[in-house]
């Protein structure tokens, strides 16, 4: 009802710019979500792979190894009421497992739909290597171990040095916002125009979607150079 009233005093062309932005705002939620999410898995991983690692050169058969590993990032991921470490845990469950039927080992680590397939595809890599050439396994994955902590460190660094850009976006759309302050300041009244029916209803969710989609420009080439 306030919708249908809203729309009914000011027109079609305000409840598309809130939509806009509304959508645009809910997108950039969702990837910042995304991004917590694959940092915190990424971690869980590393700690997957020190524990692995560890427990092999103590002797441990691998298999023991890999539940070992998926016990403790899942007891890590329980008591902080966290389920980042969701796909590690599983991936290294499932391997252990495998290990333990005679299986291959390396396929259980191997979750196409998983934030971090990439990493855990690294592993799975280097783990079928060291089976099928009889290699130490656990110089490989602390190999694999130091890789991932690497490409941690560059992205981190990475996110630290496009926050200028990213800051410098933010300014950039809402100058709009301040020139159309300076216009009803002047007496242009802007607003006026923008939230009329006739012309308003076409500039104000057109200016709208100019902006948002600058941002989520912004947001796509920053991720990708992340990636």
């Amino acid at each position: 009802m306030v919708v249908v009233a809203v729309t009914g005093v000011l027109g079609i062309g305000p409840l598309l710019a809130a939509v806009i932005v509304a959508g645009t705002v809910a997108v950039r939620m969702r990837q910042n979500r995304e991004d917590r999410r694959r940092a915190a898995e990424c971690s869980a991983l590393a700690e997957a792979l020190d524990t692995v690692v560890g427990e092999l050169r103590i002797g441990a058969h691998p298999s023991a190894a890999a539940a070992t590993a998926a016990s403790e990032i899942g007891d890590s991921a329980s008591a902080s009421d966290c389920r980042a470490s969701g796909s590690a845990a599983t991936a290294f469950a499932v391997c252990a497992a495998r290990a333990r039927l005679g299986g291959a080992a390396a396929d259980g680590l191997r979750v196409p739909e998983a934030v971090i397939a990439a990493e855990l595809s690294r592993v799975a890599d280097a783990w079928q290597v060291a089976e099928r050439h009889g290699l130490a396994l656990a110089e490989l994955l602390a190999t694999m171990r130091a890789d991932l902590v690497s490409r941690m460190g560059f992205r981190d660094r990475t996110v630290a040095a496009l926050a200028g850009a990213r800051a410098t976006a933010l300014v950039l759309a809402g100058l709009p916002l301040l020139g159309i302050a300076l216009g009803q300041l002047i007496g242009a009244s802007p607003l006026q125009v923008l939230l009329s029916p006739g012309s308003g209803a076409f500039l104000l969710p057109l200016g709208t979607a100019l902006i948002c989609a600058g941002l989520l420009w912004t947001d796509a080439i920053t991720r990708k150079v992340l990636t």
